[in-house]
């Protein structure tokens, strides 16, 4: 494929997800929720996260909020990857996205949607974008007790 027809899938996918999320509204029932916000973009999501009876997977991933075409396709496709991961994998999948952000990865071949979003890595200042929802996804994974409901911001991202 050439690299104007990347472009071209790249910008196709992005709008579609941004004018057409199939991830909107919230899981039932919530058992990690976490905002996040970009502060130099204006983004702001919610995620709410259903885990499976073992509470060691992913069952379901819903978002809510405001922002850019990048962040709101990030959120949206991200959502469709972690359905059925355990938690482990999930948090490898954080690790994996912000290392393609840098150019130093991409996804294997059954989660090859997300690399669409390796175009943003041509506007470094649109990664923040991007990354966000995987930041948000973290601090939900990570957080226990009183943190589960808390805020996070990605302005220290360089």
């Amino acid at each position: 494929m050439t690299l104007g027809n990347l472009r071209d899938l790249y910008q196709q996918v992005i709008l579609d997800r941004y004018k057409n999320p199939r991830n909107r509204g919230q899981t039932d029932p919530i058992h990690r929720q976490q905002r996040g916000h970009n502060p130099s973009c204006g983004d702001t999501i919610e995620l709410t996260v259903q885990l499976d009876e073992t509470g060691d997977r992913i069952a379901d991933v819903k978002f809510e909020g405001e922002g850019c075409a990048i962040s709101m396709a990030s959120v949206d496709l991200m959502a469709d990857a972690l359905r059925g991961k355990a938690i482990d994998e999930a948090l490898e999948m954080v690790q994996r996205f912000q290392n393609m952000m840098k150019g130093e990865a991409e996804f294997p071949k059954e989660q090859r949607k997300l690399n669409v979003m390796q175009g943003v890595a041509q506007f470094p200042v649109r990664i923040k974008c991007a990354n966000l929802c995987w930041h948000t996804l973290k601090a939900a994974l990570e957080a226990t007790g009183t943190d589960a409901n808390g805020f996070v911001s990605n302005e220290a991202e360089s």
